[in-house]
C-alpha cells in the first residue's frame, strides 16, 4: 500500500510506486467481476425459499436467474464500446453504483414481479461494470508475461465466483435468510468503489463519446433475446404449435434481424461486422456460446436435484459446491501455466472433454443417488474443464486486437457466455420440465428423470464447444498489442 495517494493518469510516475499500484487495480478488477459473476449462481440454492416467499411458479424461478443473465447478455456489447468510449473508470464506477444500488432493491423486494425487474436492473449495472474490469487490466499490465498472469487471475475470479456461488448463497440462506445473498453485495460494492476513487486510472475516452453509444442496438438485441427465452421458456406450460410461443420467437428473431441490420448502419456500431470476419474472434465466441450454455445450467438444475430429490439443506447443497471450486481454481491455474506455451486449442479440447465426460456421467443421476457417486465426482470434471477452458477461449478472442477495442473484445466474449447461459438455461430446464411431465412415475422419479436428460444435452453442447476448438490456434496465442503510452483510452 503506498504512503501517499497514487497520482490518477495514463502514466503513473516515480512516486505512484507501479508496483503496488498496478497490483491494486488487479484487486479491484477482480473482485468487482468476482461480485458480478457471483450473482449469476449465488440465488440457485436460494430459489426453493424465495419461491416459498414470494409465491413462484417454476418459470419464475428461471427468470430470478434469467431477469440477471437477459439484462447482462443484452448490454454487455454496450458496456464494452462505453468502456472504450466514455473511458474505463467512469464506465467501472457508473457499472458498479447501478449493481450495488438494484443489489438493495433485490433484497428488499416484497414480491415476484419486484425482484425480477430489480434483477434486470442488476445484470445492466453487470453489464456495464464487466467489460471495464477487463479493459482495465488489458490497459494496466502491458507486458505480455505480466498481462497472461492478470488475465489468468480475471479468468480463474470467473470460474470461481460461478462455483462459490452456490456455496455463499448456501451459508446466507441457511443462516441470515435469501434476502441476504442480495443485500451481501452493498457493502463489497460500496468497499470496491472507495478503492476505485482512490487507485483507478483517471483516463479519458474519445471526444463525444456518450453521442456515439449505439443505443437503437443495444436496445434490439436485449428485446431480441428476451423474447427468444421468453419463447423458450413459455414451452413449460405450453406446446411449441402454441400462438403466444410462436410470437415470441418471431419476435426475437425480427428484432435480431434488425440488430444486424443496425450495426449495418450506424457510425459508431455495438459490433462493427468487419470484426466478426476475424476467424479466430468469432469462432472462440461461438465455442463461449457452446460452453456457456452447459455451464449456467448445471449450477441451476444440480441445486434443485441437491434439495428437491436429495432433500439436502441449502447449506448442505452449497457445501457440495466447494470440490467443484476448487476443481475450477485447480484449472484455472493449469491453464495460466500452460496457456503461452501450448496456445489456446489444445487445452480447450481437454477442458471440453472433462466437461463433456462429466455431464454424461451427471445424465445418470438417480433418485436414490449419493454425493460422491452422483454429484461430487462428475461435477468435479465438469468444473475441471471450466477452468481449463476459461482463459483459452478468452485469450484467444483478445488475441491481436488493438487497446482502443478491447472492451469490444471483452463485450464480445463475456457476451457470448451470457447469451449461451441464458438460452442454455432455457432450452435445458424445457427439456427437464418436459421430460418430468411425460414420465410415467410420479414425483421424485419424474424430475431425476428430467435433470437427467437435461445433463445429457449439456453434454451435447460441450462436445460442440470442442468441436468449435479444432477450428482455434494450436500455437502459443501472440501478446495482444499494449497501449500506446500517452494515448486516448
Amino acid at each position: 500500500m503506498p504512503s501517499a495517494p497514487p497520482v490518477l493518469s495514463t502514466e503513473p510516475g516515480p512516486s505512484t510506486r507501479p508496483g503496488a499500484w498496478t497490483a491494486m487495480i488487479l484487486v479491484i478488477a477482480c473482485a468487482a467481476q468476482f461480485m458480478v459473476v457471483l450473482d449469476v449462481s449465488i440465488v440457485n440454492v436460494a430459489l426453493p425459499d424465495i419461491k416459498a416467499s414470494l409465491g413462484l411458479s417454476p418459470a419464475g424461478q428461471q427468470w430470478i436467474v434469467n431477469a440477471y443473465t437477459l439484462g447482462f447478455a443484452g448490454l454487455l456489447l454496450l458496456g464494452g464500446r462505453a468502456a472504450d468510449l466514455v473511458g474505463a473508470r467512469r464506465t467501472f464506477l457508473a457499472g458498479l453504483c447501478t449493481f450495488t444500488a438494484a443489489s438493495l432493491a433485490c433484497g428488499l423486494a416484497s414480491d415476484g414481479a419486484t425482484l425480477i425487474a430489480a434483477r434486470a436492473v442488476q445484470g445492466i449495472g453487470g453489464a456495464v461494470l464487466a467489460p471495464a474490469t477487463l479493459t482495465m487490466i488489458m490497459t494496466t499490465f502491458t507486458e505480455p508475461r505480466a498481462r497472461t498472469r492478470a488475465m489468468g487471475a480475471w479468468s480463474s475470479v470467473n470460474g470461481v465466483g460461478g462455483a462459490a456461488g452456490a456455496l455463499v448463497g448456501g451459508l446466507l440462506t441457511e443462516y441470515t435468510g435469501w434476502r441476504w445473498v442480495f443485500f451481501v453485495n452493498v457493502p463489497i460494492g460500496i468497499a470496491i468503489l472507495g478503492a476505485a476513487l482512490f487507485y483507478a486510472p483517471a483516463a479519458h475516452g474519445s471526444r463525444g463519446g456518450l453521442s456515439r453509444l449505439d443505443l437503437p442496438g443495444a436496445l434490439s438485441v436485449t428485446v431480441g433475446l428476451t423474447a427468444l427465452v421468453y419463447g423458450i421458456i413459455s414451452t413449460e406450460s405450453s406446446s411449441w404449435a402454441s400462438p403466444h410461443v410462436w410470437a415470441a420467437l418471431a419476435l426475437g428473431t425480427v428484432f435480431l434481424a434488425a440488430f444486424v441490420g443496425i450495426e449495418s448502419k450506424v457510425a459508431a456500431p455495438l459490433v462493427p461486422l468487419a470484426v466478426l470476419r476475424r476467424r479466430t474472434l468469432a469462432i472462440a465466441n461461438l465455442v463461449m456460446i457452446g460452453l456457456g450454455s452447459a455451464m449456467f445450467a448445471m449450477w441451476f438444475l444440480l441445486s434443485l436435484y441437491t434439495q428437491q430429490v436429495l432433500g439436502f439443506s441449502a447449506l448442505k447443497t452449497g457445501l457440495c459446491f466447494l470440490p467443484g471450486c476448487l476443481a475450477v481454481i485447480v484449472g484455472a491455474r493449469t491453464s495460466t501455466h500452460l496457456v503461452r506455451r501450448t496456445g489456446p486449442r489444445p487445452l480447450l479440447l481437454t477442458g471440453m472433454a472433462l466437461s463433456t465426460f462429466g455431464f454424461l456421467w451427471l445424465s445418470r443421476i438417480a433418485v436414490g443417488g449419493t454425493f460422491t457417486t452422483d454429484v461430487a465426482s462428475p461435477f468435479v470434471l465438469c468444473a475441471l474443464g471450466l477452468g481449463l477452458a476459461m482463459l483459452p477461449v478468452t485469450a484467444a478472442a483478445t488475441t491481436g486486437i488493438d487497446r482502443r477495442e478491447a472492451g469490444l473484445a471483452s463485450g464480445l466474449v463475456n457476451t457470448s457466455r451470457q447469451v449461451g447461459g441464458a438460452l442454455g438455461l432455457a432450452i435445458l430446464a424445457a427439456i427437464a420440465s418436459h421430460t418430468a411431465g411425460g414420465h410415467v412415475s410420479p414425483g421424485v422419479q419424474a424430475l431425476t428423470a428430467g435433470y437427467g436428460r437435461a445433463f445429457l444435452f449439456a453434454a451435447l453442447f460441450t462436445a460442440c464447444a470442442a468441436f468449435g476448438s479444432l477450428f482455434l490456434p494450436g500455437r502459443p496465442t501472440p501478446a495482444v498489442p499494449g497501449p500506446t503510452p500517452g494515448g486516448p483510452e
